[in-house]
Formats: C-alpha cells, structure tokens, sequence
C-alpha cells in the first residue's frame, strides 16, 4: 500500500468501451478528482479494438485501409509515444488519475510510483517482470511496442534477460488542470497481424514477436483471472473502494469523445471542436 492510501480512491473495473470514449473518461476522471477529491484506479478494454496515436503522431503512419477494412477504430491520445493496437481481448489497459500536488513532482519518480501496483500485479500473475533493465534501440518508431525500449516507463519480461528481455507494458502519463493521468497497456496476448497491420509501412509478424511477449506466454493464465489480479492490486496499493462512474460521468464523457477524441480533426490534426461547433 502507497501512502496514496491516506486519500479516498475508488476502483473501476470498467466495461468495454469505444476507444473515443475511453480516452474521455480519463478527462472526466481528472476533473473528479480535483472538484469531488476523489482519484481513479481502472482497468479497462477495447470496444472495438482501437489503434491509439501518440500526441504528436503522423496520421500518415497509418494505414487507414486496413483499419477500416478490420473494423479497428482510430483515436489520438494525450500521451506521446507511437500508436499502440489495443486488441479487444489481447490488451490490457489501466488508468490512474490522481491530483498532481500528492505525487512527485519528477516524471522518472512518479513513474516509479505509479507502476508499483502493475508490477505487482505482473508477479501476481507470475509473470517476472520488471522496468527494462537495459535500453534497446528502436525498430520502427512510430510503434510503442517496436520503437526504443526506455527503462523509465517501459515493462520487460523475463526481467532477469536484461537486452534480451520483451516488452510486456508501456506507460504513459500526462497532467492536465492540475492532475496527473497515467494509463498503460498491458499484453495479455499476441496479435502480431494486426499490431504491424495497422501501420503503412511493410513489418513482418515476426518483428513484432521478437521484440514482444504477453502474460498468457510468460504465465498462461487466462484473461479474466489476469485482469481481476491487475485490478485488485491496483486497488490494494491505493486502498481504493469498489465503485463505478458518478452519474453524469459517463454522459459528460460522451460528449467530450463527440468534439475531441472521436472527431476526424483531433485524430488527423490534433484539433479540438467547440461545444458550440458540434
């Protein structure tokens, strides 16, 4: 348990949701937080498998074709980083949210602190993983699983491979009115074809699965028995209580996918449209 402990959290073990509306409820969160003083633990899925852009991402790294043609939808993040294909059953994703005066003020600090309960969770599992303990170079960079790994925030497994261990997770985090948002992904399993498929640019499935393990390889345990210990030490670490969205959460969250992170101008150009402009 963190001394995050000594304020009131609550735990999400959320529903598939679009991707949109999944990057908005992060935002909702933030604003809880500071007008109700109430922080977010959350495990959450894809709904349809989405491919999430870094900030600053190009949108001509991606193959739109074959998004459409799969059935995968398109968002663009707050965090950097390259896109992430976040599969329906084989990704994992989790978010804490959290006021940004009770955590370090040090990006590499936070980080630490932050990935605490999915490490744990991660060993749990039995999965040995751990923060990358050497850097490996970048295959293609506008991948988070294949650009450079970075010991900061990127989990590998086996830990004790060093440069020859896989990436398992990749953090991210970002603030926003005060608040620290950080959210992750998590392989549960391996989708290669689509995880290079979603990029314009010609990758074998094997670039993937080289650089990339998951808990069902490491660990084989199922799905649902690798979510429910995520959640559980990520509401452990923080002493959160079980909850879900406050009402007018979710609808606030709607509303904000429709103008910002399901709207062509925010994912292609990162532009956001007034509440008038809808």
């Amino acid at each position: 348990m963190s001394d995050l402990a000594d304020q009131e959290w609550r735990l999400i073990r959320d529903d598939p949701r679009a991707g949109d509306v999944q990057m908005a409820v992060e935002e909702i969160a933030a604003r809880t937080a500071l007008e109700d003083d109430l922080r977010t633990v959350r495990v959450y899925s894809w709904e349809p498998s989405t491919l999430s852009l870094g900030y600053r991402q190009d949108p001509e790294t991606v193959d739109w074709d074959y998004c459409e043609r799969e059935g995968i939808g398109v968002t663009r993040r707050q965090t950097g980083g390259g896109g992430i294909y976040h599969d329906r059953n084989a990704d994992i994703s989790y978010t804490i949210v959290a006021p940004a005066d009770e955590v370090p003020g040090n990006l590499m600090d936070c980080y630490d602190l932050f990935c605490q309960p999915v490490l744990e969770g991660l060993q749990r599992m039995g999965v040995d993983a751990d923060f990358a303990g050497a850097e490996q170079s970048s295959i293609y960079q506008p991948s988070c699983y294949l650009r450079d790994i970075n010991p900061a925030h990127d989990v590998v497994a086996p830990a004790g491979e060093g440069a020859d261990a896989k990436k398992i997770s990749g953090n991210a985090q970002y603030r926003q009115r005060n608040v620290v948002i950080q959210h992750g992904s998590i392989s549960y399993d391996l989708e290669p074809a689509h995880h290079v498929g979603v990029f314009d640019t010609d990758l074998e499935r094997e670039t993937f699965t080289d650089r990339v393990t998951s808990i069902r390889e490491e660990a084989g345990i199922d799905r649902e028995e690798a979510v429910d210990t995520l959640a559980t030490a990520l509401g452990e670490w923080c002493d959160a209580d079980e909850s879900g969205w406050r009402e007018g959460e979710l609808e606030a969250a709607h509303e904000l996918a429709d103008r910002k992170f399901g709207a062509d101008g925010w994912i292609r150009n990162r532009e956001v449209l007034e509440a008038t402009e809808r």
